[in-house]
């Protein structure tokens, strides 16, 4: 495959994965596009089902029925939903998930009506006719809209067919930077942890792994992890390991030398304001990333959370950790990843899938 954003470079097999799942048009509540994609991927090796949120779950049996092993991505990117429709034709927007003003203004969006997407831009009040004091605040998502180039509310509802309940995606596509192996888009997070439990899958298509594989794509992540919630009450998993994006620290004005920059391979998360990982299952991980010579660093998050939050507290509680790679301008339009953290991520967690027997399953817990 050859596109524009792409210079024409012919793009392997991980590279067109990454390109249609974060092409594709996903906020919370409506990740059905993306949760196909994610079906169609795994379809032939695993058995498919759904909870009745949408989350998407792959089932795959190695060698034994158990232990079960969840490994989870969420399938739904930050957007917005059309509020109001004002009688010239704006539309103003409420924010699904985490937005800051300063980093929304003057993007292209797409929004999804009913007969099919219209491009706009957020706007807001120009700064020229805005006094001193105004023009220093953030401005909040909810004193913006999107203009989609129309006269009046008629043109907006019947030609368009855009209404009070529709979301707004950013417009941005999948591109190959300079170096070839950063790459720019959209909903990395979370397309990112969906596309390595895709590839985790691939990869132990002929291994006979010790234990039952579930590669999920959840939904509504962004508004509350909630569909991570749903998926594991159905699976009840003996472990479960979330692969999600973290926040990259390798820019200016930043002080200090920060573990989290591009090229640090895999995220270790240690806390975060919803879930505190199973120790021994962490130093698992370590040990496993030590032996295969994967480099890994350590972040806290006091303010954010995971699926994890939902999961390790699902049932009679579930031994889980959040891993992921380091991610420059997440809940914006562009962001940029490096590939060799996509990489070292797969294989990781591949290799922890294989070795999750029985035996060291019970051993993260108490009994």
């Amino acid at each position: 495959m050859r596109s524009a954003e792409t210079g024409g470079i012919m793009m392997d097999r991980t590279e067109l994965l990454l390109a249609e799942m974060t092409d594709a048009y996903g906020p919370p509540g409506h990740e059905e596009a993306v949760g196909k994609i994610f079906k169609k991927h795994l379809e032939k090796l695993a058995k498919i089902s759904y909870d009745k949120m949408g989350s998407v779950i792959a089932e795959r049996k190695g060698g034994s029925a158990d232990p079960k092993i969840m490994v989870i991505g969420h399938l739904d990117e930050i957007g917005f939903m059309v509020s109001e429709i004002t009688g010239n034709g704006f539309i103003k927007l409420l924010p699904l998930g985490g937005w800051w003003g300063h980093v929304t203004l003057g993007q292209r969006v797409v929004v999804l009506g009913k007969k099919g997407p219209v491009i706009g831009v957020i706007g807001s009040t120009p700064p020229h006719i805005l006094e001193p004091e105004a023009r220093k605040k953030v401005i909040e998502v909810t004193d913006m809209y999107v203009d989609v180039g129309v006269r009046g509310k008629f043109d907006v509802k019947k030609k368009l067919g855009i209404h009070v309940g529709d979301v707004v995606v950013p417009d941005t596509k999948f591109t190959i930077m300079a170096t070839k192996d950063m790459y720019l888009a959209k909903a990395i997070d979370n397309r990112y942890g969906c596309a390595a439990a895709i590839e985790v899958m691939w990869r132990l298509e002929k291994v006979k792994h010790p234990n039952t594989l579930y590669s999920v794509g959840s939904v509504q992540e962004e508004v509350g992890c909630r569909g991570a919630g749903t998926a594991a009450w159905i699976i009840n998993p003996d472990i479960c390991i979330v692969l999600d994006t973290g926040i990259a620290k390798d820019i200016p004005g930043i002080a200090g030398e920060p573990q989290e920059k591009l090229g640090s391979g895999v995220e270790v998360c240690v806390y975060d304001g919803g879930m505190i990982p199973n120790v021994r299952l962490r130093q698992f991980v370590m040990d496993t990333a030590d032996k295969l010579k994967v480099k890994y660093h350590f972040t806290s998050v006091a303010r954010g959370t995971t699926d994890g939050s939902r999961i390790h507290v699902s049932r009679a509680g579930v031994p889980t950790i959040a891993l992921g790679i380091e991610v420059r301008y997440i809940h914006g339009h562009n962001a940029i990843m490096y590939r060799g953290d996509y990489d070292a991520s797969i294989k990781l967690v591949a290799e922890l899938v294989k070795k999750l027997d029985a035996k060291t399953v019970k051993s993260f817990t108490q009994s």
